[in-house]
């Protein structure tokens, strides 16, 4: 699904909780979004549940992500992981997760707590692909010892002041999907003269062009969050915008760096 173009842009849904939560919810599917991504941390699986049933699309044409086991989360157990999936079935109110990420972990001990347990889950047809979320180049060599399929997607900050070039050539390396959060870096890319030049040339937004920039990239999903239709719209409208490799080049050439998620104790490669 992730290789379909109406899944090239997934839809984020951080923080939207709620009615208003839902409203954005189903404005971002009514207006084309297809790949809807959550997590059982965000505290919101409900309302993405609640917003696929009311907005006027098949439940087969949507991809729906979330994740489990983040570091803030209770002590990872495999009882733990399997639970809170049926847990996030419920929720969501679908027979199966189509993709599941084990989210940011927390060290060499969660990481083989569990994704054991995805196999299992993936052998039972609860979930249909399994991804992972804040891994490292060496997280990754872990997790091919540990999982029976390749992840299908890895899900990591990137945008134009995090090109991850060195990440991103481990997901490449395993055929999986670079799925990028943050992609305007919280607003930052606003502030760039080479964006705000690219921006200019094409009369659009600079968070179109930062989102068009992370399209030129191989197997790279950006999956933006807004509450605002204007803003919802406008971000889904990158998908038609077509950078030139002077574009592309001129974006590349940033030098400056700014990592929005960046925990005390984590060890970035």
């Amino acid at each position: 699904m992730l290789e379909r173009e109406s899944a090239r842009l997934g839809f984020g849904t951080y923080s939207l909780t709620s009615e208003d939560g839902i409203d954005a919810l189903v404005t971002a599917i009514e207006s084309g979004y297809r790949h809807l991504d959550t997590a059982r941390l965000y505290g919101n699986e409900e309302e993405v549940g609640e917003a696929i049933e009311r907005a006027d699309v098949d439940r087969d044409d949507l991809f729906v992500a979330t994740k489990i086991a983040h570091f803030e989360e209770p002590e990872k157990t495999p009882d733990y992981v399997r639970t809170g999936v049926q847990e996030s079935l419920s929720r969501l109110g679908v027979e199966t997760i189509d993709l599941l990420y084990h989210h940011w972990p927390r060290g060499r001990d969660d990481i083989e707590t569990v994704l054991p347990v995805f196999n299992d889950l993936l052998a039972a047809g609860v979930v249909d692909r399994v991804g992972v979320s804040n891994y490292t180049p060496s997280d990754l060599e872990l997790a091919d010892d540990l999982l029976e399929t390749s992840p299908s997607a890895v899900q990591a900050e990137m945008h134009p002041l995090l090109p991850q070039r060195d990440l991103r050539a481990a997901v490449r390396d395993r055929d999986a999907h670079f799925v990028a959060y943050s992609p305007i870096a919280q607003g930052d890319v606003f502030d760039q003269p080479e964006i705000q030049a690219v921006a200019e040339k094409h009369g659009v937004s600079e968070a179109q062009v930062s989102l068009a920039w992370l399209l030129s990239k191989d197997g790279v999903v950006p999956i933006p969050r807004s509450k605002t239709p204007e803003h919802i719209r406008s971000n889904l409208a990158a998908l038609d915008l077509e950078l030139d490799e002077a574009d592309v080049e001129r974006i590349d050439s940033i030098d400056r760096r700014r990592r929005c998620e960046d925990p005390s104790w984590m060890e970035w490669e």
